[in-house]
């Protein structure tokens, strides 16, 4: 298929903190959605740490990373946001913002010292924040009679499927969101554990969180 099958992004916020010869590196990890959600959150650590010393930051955006940037912020060329930049690569990241500030400690790092200091301390903030999945997957309606609820749950639960929503009415709606390559094997599965006694609409496909 011409999609790309999935790609991680960041679900919440991360802070991770290191010093380095007494100067201080705080990360902070956004998930962003585009450019100018980015630019606000870079605006807003840069007023909050406002008397810091530097504000670097990189960020990846697009579900094929096509977005990125990463700035310096003062420190020597190529020491502060290409690093950053790296871990957000290295960790098959996208759609992620990650700002380090620095709080000068008096001791000249030198420029190895600041690349293993930003990049440890992206790392950090990486590894505080909670990761998800994005999966390029098709969203199936299925609507079956209350007596075949149980076997509809626990055909979905024996092959991991979660259900996105419910709802009661005369019959029950169950909506799931199936990887592309199983739609076929999953909507014969339910038609055999409920004896065909199951409606199966299928809907968009785009990707959803896993």
């Amino acid at each position: 298929m011409s999609e790309r099958d999935s790609y991680k992004v960041v679900i919440s916020n991360g802070c991770g903190e290191i010093v380095e010869k007494k100067s201080r590196f705080i990360a902070n990890v956004f998930p962003v959605e585009n450019q100018q959600q980015a630019e606000e959150k870079i605006a807003e650590i840069s007023k909050k740490y406002w008397d810091a010393r530097h504000n670097c930051y990189a960020f990846v955006i697009g579900k094929n990373s096509e977005n990125t940037r990463c700035s310096d912020n003062g420190e020597p060329s190529g020491t502060a946001g290409k690093p950053i930049l790296e871990v957000i690569k290295g960790e098959g990241l996208t759609n992620t913002l990650v700002i380090v500030t620095r709080y000068f400690g008096g001791v000249l790092l030198g420029t190895g010292g600041l690349v293993r200091a930003y990049t440890q301390a992206a790392q950090a903030g990486i590894a505080d924040a909670r990761i998800g999945e994005m999966v390029y997957s098709q969203k199936l309606t299925l609507e079956v009679a209350y007596n075949m609820v149980n076997n509809v749950q626990y055909y979905l639960g024996q092959n991991n499927i979660t259900i996105a929503d419910s709802r009661y009415e005369a019959n029950v709606q169950f909506d799931i969101c199936v990887k592309e390559a199983d739609v076929k094997r999953i909507t014969d599965g339910l038609t055999q554990k409920c004896e065909g006694q199951i409606s199966i609409i299928e809907g968009d496909k785009d990707y959803f969180r896993q």
